[in-house]
């Protein structure tokens, strides 16, 4: 049993108990401000389940009795929760949203159907739209985008217990399996692609891979599976997955966003010799070739000018 003799160390007891997992508990008070112990009680109770991020996430209810144990006052705690301790100790602790960004990828790229994080700082960065672009732009890992939902603990506060959960089409199984499929392509041309071969070469190696095989232009709920392992995708699937295999390769390779004859197309930017150009891997579906192109050669192209770099085709310009 703990003993107690000031709010602040109640507080903290208290907190300690919620934090295990505690369901009931005994904390001495013998040597407490009897006048003012209860209420201190009331004041402790409420302001953990109002500011503590664990109580806020997990506490049901919270009750106590003051009486005596073996003839001393003593306060006898009794803790309901929404999750237990089991739940409890599955929480990661982060210092701040760049770890917990960490954290969210290596979950979704193991499938996980979500995470519960504890981050000292906060930043209030959009941690459902944080999911949906690294999603987009991890498709050889993330096989596909979950629905996502977060939830916070409080509201306010620089600490916070940060709940996302994630909803697939797919089991988790299948995802993994799926996954191993690609990886399993992914590295077979990474291998290849890591010889004594030019930017260029490596860039067309690229496109082979990802367009040998397409046969029809739809979009997928799966895109790298499907575009690599059924030869189903459509210019957002072939240009992500372009981009983040050339990432792996150490080269440098931006999806672009924007419209072709008035209608949503996706391709790439990419640098070669020291100047970027625009390639546009569909173009070059069954073909062992791909063109390089300046920005005043992509006619019948629109995209926001100010968010790429210029492919002026001049190596230091952009």
């Amino acid at each position: 049993m703990v003993a107690v003799s000031s709010y602040s160390a109640l507080y903290r007891v208290l907190v300690n108990m919620i934090h295990s997992g505690t369901t009931s508990s005994l904390i001495s008070v013998k040597n407490y401000n009897q006048l003012v112990v209860a209420q201190d009680m009331v004041t402790a109770v409420q302001r953990a389940r109002q500011i503590d991020p664990i109580a806020v996430y997990a506490v049901k209810d919270i009750q106590f009795d003051l009486g005596t144990n073996a003839g001393q006052p003593a306060i006898a705690v009794n803790i309901s929760y929404y999750h237990d301790r089991g739940d409890l100790e599955k929480i990661r602790h982060v210092e701040n949203g760049k770890q917990a960004e960490q954290v969210i990828a290596e979950a979704l790229n193991q499938c996980e159907s979500g995470i519960v994080l504890y981050i000292d700082e906060f930043d209030g960065n959009d941690l459902g739209r944080w999911v949906e672009d690294y999603s987009d732009a991890n498709h050889h890992m993330v096989m596909e985008k979950p629905r996502v939902s977060v939830n916070l603990y409080p509201k306010t506060g620089e600490e916070r217990v940060v709940e996302l959960k994630f909803s697939y089409q797919n089991s988790r199984e299948s995802l993994r399996s799926m996954q191993g499929q690609v990886q399993n392509r992914i590295q077979h041309l990474i291998a290849d692609a890591k010889g004594e071969l030019s930017q260029q070469e490596q860039y067309l190696l690229v496109h082979q891979l990802l367009t040998q095989n397409l046969t029809s232009i739809s979009s997928s709920i799966t895109p790298a599976y499907s575009l690599l392992m059924h030869g189903v995708g459509d210019s957002g699937a072939i240009s992500k997955l372009f981009a983040a295999i050339c990432k792996q390769l150490d080269l440098t390779c931006i999806t672009v966003t924007g419209t072709r004859e008035g209608n949503p197309r996706c391709w790439n930017i990419v640098s070669l010799g020291g100047a970027y150009f625009h390639v546009d891997v569909l173009d070059f579906v069954g073909t062992e070739m791909l063109v390089f192109s300046t920005d005043d050669q992509m006619i019948g192209y629109v995209w926001d000018y100010s968010a790429y770099p210029v492919c002026s085709g001049v190596p230091g310009i952009g």
